[in-house]
């Protein structure tokens, strides 16, 4: 299928038309208002966004596993701009959890004039793309990655769903929304997601005990949400998710990147996201440097 047919522009951004319209934009852009008390969580495509969909009730309702357990995760935290929010969001419990792939530029006026907060959630690039590219094999609303290097350089031009992942980093790290952002990465939850919740927790203010922030993390592991049908995708029709080709929930690893990139490759992509987070003030949490990983990097390729 052509890109066109699957996509659509929005102030720059390629948006797969499945998910989106311009009516939803629209209703976020104008219609959709923020509480103080909101909670949006922020990411960019396969960064982590489905597990803070898992943390988040967990966190807010102290520990109550029904929300994880009764409604499908697009519906208990709704993507912002897309078409289901429109639908749902008169049912939302406050405080309201949400989440969204939008810059910071390109949020709309009344997040602004709100005390919302947000929880931005890094991952990796190297990661991202991995996690994208197959992705992109089993979602039929999206287009065919190509091959992995075609890929590579889709993702690095942004001729990707939502654009350049060094453009949504910048937008959300150069904020002014001071106490109203915490950052956190998919590599700190993978290390110690007890610690991680914990973190959370504190930033919205919620007193949990050790047992409930346990509780919280044993349900929203991999293990746990590959388990469980309202956070798997496994509801989602086989026409628009084909889990023959790949699983939504692939591997929740660190690091499976060392699995894909040639030390050619890796050169290449390092040297492209560093040149344009050059000048920025503020650090990544992992090198880029590609001289630090090519050297085991060659024997591990199993393409």
């Amino acid at each position: 299928m052509l890109t066109e047919d699957l996509y659509f522009m929005y102030l720059g951004l390629m948006l797969p038309k499945e998910t989106h319209s311009q009516e939803s934009l629209t209703f976020f852009a104008q219609d959709f208002t923020f509480k103080d008390d909101d909670v949006i969580a922020v990411t960019y495509p396969k960064s982590g966004t489905i597990w803070m969909q898992e943390i988040l009730p967990l966190v807010l309702s102290g520990g109550d596993l029904t929300p994880i357990q009764s409604i499908p995760n697009w519906d208990r935290v709704p993507w912002l701009e897309e078409k289901r929010l429109k639908l749902v969001v008169d049912q939302l419990p406050s405080p309201r959890a949400l989440v969204t792939h939008f810059p910071y530029q390109l949020m709309p006026p009344s997040f602004f004039t709100s005390k919302a907060k947000v929880i931005y959630v890094m991952r990796n690039p190297k990661d991202v793309l991995v996690s994208s590219y197959y992705f992109h094999q089993m979602a039929t609303f999206l287009e065919d990655p190509g091959t992995w290097d075609e890929f590579i350089d889709k993702f690095l031009k942004g001729r990707v769903m939502f654009g350049k992942w060094t453009d949504h980093v910048k937008s959300w790290r150069n904020t002014q929304l001071g106490d109203r952002i915490m950052y956190i990465t998919y590599e700190e939850m993978i290390q110690d997601l007890p610690a991680a919740v914990r973190l959370i927790s504190n930033f919205l203010g919620k007193n949990l005990s050790d047992q409930i922030i346990e509780k919280i993390a044993h349900h929203s592991s991999f293990k746990s949400m590959q388990a469980n049908i309202m956070s798997n995708f496994s509801l989602v029709p086989k026409i628009y998710m084909d889990s023959d080709k790949s699983q939504f929930l692939r591997k929740g690893v660190v690091g499976d990147w060392k699995q894909h990139f040639t030390s050619e490759q890796l050169v290449h992509f390092s040297s492209v996201i560093s040149k344009e987070l050059e000048g920025d003030n503020f650090t990544l949490p992992w090198s880029l440097d590609a001289t630090v990983d090519v050297a085991n990097v060659d024997a591990q390729v199993e393409m």
